[in-house]
């Protein structure tokens, strides 16, 4: 299943300029989804990070991530309508540098559900299918 940025909106309460998400190519409501993101120049965090060397912060690469996580599990029946909120981030691991001009690969599969908390294993990639980013994401839907 795939979602436009309206239909992303639908599902999680962010907006711009806070929604990192540009499209879901991929859903498993609940199992793991797929997103995209195409960074661009114009992105605001660019002006201050770093003006001589446009560098995406590594926190919202892992926001981005989480957005997608999300998704994935705000999609199911029991979930609709309530907002996922950090619960805990481990292991996060920055490998490469994403800078204007990337389009970054999201994706995160739930590995564990135990009520309303989930742990989701993320990882971020490159259009060189390089890795940007990992880590384990855990979720408190509320």
């Amino acid at each position: 299943m795939k979602l436009t940025t309206k239909e992303i909106m639908e599902i999680i309460p962010h907006r711009q300029p806070f929604l990192l998400v540009d499209t879901i190519e991929e859903l498993e409501p609940g199992v793991r989804a797929v997103g995209k993101k195409c960074v661009s120049y114009n992105e605001p965090f660019f002006g201050g990070h770093f003006p001589q060397e446009p560098v995406m912060p590594g926190v919202l690469i892992i926001e981005a991530l989480a957005q997608v996580g999300a998704v994935s599990l705000l999609s199911m029946e029991q979930f609709k309508g309530k907002i996922g909120y950090f619960g805990a981030i481990n292991n996060a691991k920055f490998k490469t540098k994403v800078v204007p001009g990337d389009v970054l690969t999201l994706e995160v599969e739930i590995i564990k559900m135990k009520g309303p908390v989930g742990v989701g294993k993320a990882v971020a990639r490159n259009q060189d299918g390089k890795v940007a980013a990992s880590a384990e994401l855990t979720f408190a839907i509320g």
